[in-house]
């Protein structure tokens, strides 16, 4: 689990980290008050950008601990600036890649619970709770956090999102 969960987990909030630097330097370029990015909603009815943010990172960590049995950071959710939402992807990186190999161990068959506020206690193993809950959670946020982006004019485009892939031959 840890050869999925890891190196996925990195590319994704590596790349998160570049669009949001892309983000970042559009709205300075363009003489904006980043917090409008930040704040934006591609419906009233979803969480802005900066929330995107923080729940992506925070899917990846608790990710990385459940499949463990260990304890995720706590962080507080008070990010209000590009720098902040960087320190925060940053934080859990470090935390990802300080967990030991070791850790994962067995993960593949733990049994993992979820708790929900909509459809109480989800049940998993560790591979069905990475494959088709974490990544997928994660993935869905960065995503969302690219359209805002894309919605907002920053120029970014699939591969940075992607970031770098195969080798060209």
């Amino acid at each position: 689990m840890q050869s999925i969960l890891v190196p996925t987990l990195t590319r994704a909030l590596t790349q998160l980290r570049h669009v949001l630097a892309k983000g970042e330097a559009h709205a300075k370029s363009q003489g904006w008050d980043p917090a409008v990015i930040l704040a934006m909603r591609l419906s009233p009815d979803m969480f802005p950008l900066s929330r995107q943010v923080q729940i992506a990172t925070d899917i990846a960590k608790s990710g990385v601990a459940r499949s463990t049995g260990s304890e995720a950071p706590k962080f507080e959710d008070n990010e209000t600036t590009f720098e902040d939402l960087q320190a925060r992807i940053d934080r859990t990186l470090e935390y990802i890649h300080s967990v030991p190999a070791a850790a994962f161990e067995g993960s593949s068959t733990r049994a993992i619970t979820v708790p929900t506020r909509a459809r109480g206690d989800l049940h998993f193993t560790g591979q069905d709770y990475a494959l088709s809950f974490v990544i997928p959670n994660v993935y869905f946020h960065c995503t969302t956090t690219y359209a805002l982006l894309r919605h907002a004019g920053v120029p970014v485009g699939k591969v940075d999102f992607l970031g770098p892939v195969g080798t060209a031959g």
